[in-house]
């Protein structure tokens, strides 16, 4: 048996003009979870993430961690897969056309949209992003700037069989990827319907760990969510 841990990035500039970096705190999330893995001298046979800034950011803070104190940490590999779906264009366009259609979303739309810059804006953001992204899951959002659901979660599943496909028995690989793809691996692992991916990237904290035990085409869940490196500091955990 081998296994896959699947690493959600740090915290990243949301609602800023750099989405995709890594805010400070980001940085020092990923260069603890480097350090916990240091103290219990868990090492990894190889290192993968996607083409995200974000993701990338946070393999270079564990991976430098690693050289600090050093130790070696494997040189990343690529895989485009593990990408997270865009919210941008979800946000910045269908959004507010899809509030002039359909009135049971357009309150949330403006619930969010006439607060953006108040203390408030993640919880109303968040109430406004679930019911945008449920119609997406649903295949009600049709766009040709928008990968369709299904499209996204056969990606994952493609990288998923890219990373394990090219690792043989008793490796410890690790991926730096998002918390969509995070929900689809588990999703998918379990059997769940589509919805289940949504309610579980909800709760993926940045940095968490998800880890699978992988032989051939068989992978069953071995953890979900963890954050042991933030067990002495609990006030350290983001989910956006």
């Amino acid at each position: 048996m081998s296994t896959l841990v699947l690493v959600r990035h740090g915290q990243a500039r949301a609602f800023s003009d750099t989405p995709d970096r890594l805010t400070p705190h980001g940085v020092e999330q990923a260069r603890q979870l480097g350090r916990y893995w240091i103290a219990f001298n868990l090492a990894f046979d190889a290192a993968y993430h996607g083409t995200l800034r974000r993701q990338r950011e946070s393999y270079e803070a564990v991976a430098e961690e690693f050289r600090q104190a050093g130790k070696p940490f494997p040189e990343s590999t690529t895989v485009p897969e593990l990408d997270e779906y865009v919210t941008q264009d979800l946000v910045s366009t269908i959004a507010p056309r899809l509030a002039d259609m359909d009135p049971e979303f357009a309150p949330l739309w403006h619930d969010w949209h006439g607060n953006s810059e108040t203390a408030s804006r993640n919880r109303r953001f968040q109430r406004m992003f679930e019911a945008l992204v449920l119609r997406w899951v649903e295949g009600q959002l049709e766009d040709p700037r928008l990968e369709p659901w299904d499209a996204f979660r056969s990606r994952v599943v493609e990288g998923l069989r890219i990373i394990t496909e090219s690792q043989g028995s008793g490796k410890r690989v690790v991926a730096f990827t998002s918390g969509g793809p995070i929900g689809v691996a588990v999703q998918t692992c379990l059997g769940a319907p589509p919805r289940a991916a949504l309610e579980l990237n909800w709760r993926v904290r940045n940095t968490s760990l998800t880890s699978f035990l992988y032989s051939g085409s068989r992978m069953s869940l071995d953890g979900f969510n963890e954050v042991p490196h933030m067990a002495r500091e609990p006030g350290r955990i983001t989910f956006r």
